[in-house]
């Protein structure tokens, strides 16, 4: 079973296939940087930017059907709960692993 899912975009394509490559090349291109970056971030315990990098991400997660609304909530909520950064790292993973996989998936769905 496929980490993502293309429904909304393929909705959003109306048949436009170069639309939905493209799409796909910038998700793929984008997504581990912000990954990379807010992993850093929960690392380095700078829950401001990991807030800002995960919030950044959520549009796109859900456009391409992947479901970690939980962790990202999770993950932003770090800033205003004072949780520790330990609380954030499974969260963390999940979205990464998920992110990553889906990535993966599409390079070789996609021949990229």
């Amino acid at each position: 079973m496929k980490k993502y899912n293309l429904e909304q975009i393929q909705e959003m394509a109306d048949g436009d296939e170069e639309f939905i490559l493209e799409m796909v090349k910038t998700f793929t291109e984008e997504l581990p940087e912000d990954i990379h970056a807010m992993n850093e971030a929960v690392n380095n315990g700078n829950a401001q930017l990991a807030y800002q990098t995960a919030h950044k991400m959520k549009p796109n997660l859900q456009i391409f059907g992947l479901d970690l609304a939980p962790e990202v909530k999770k993950i932003e909520g770090w800033a205003k709960n004072s949780a520790m950064k330990e609380d954030i790292l499974p969260y963390a993973n999940i979205v990464s692993e998920t992110v990553l996989t889906a990535c993966k998936e599409l390079r070789e769905d996609f021949n990229l």
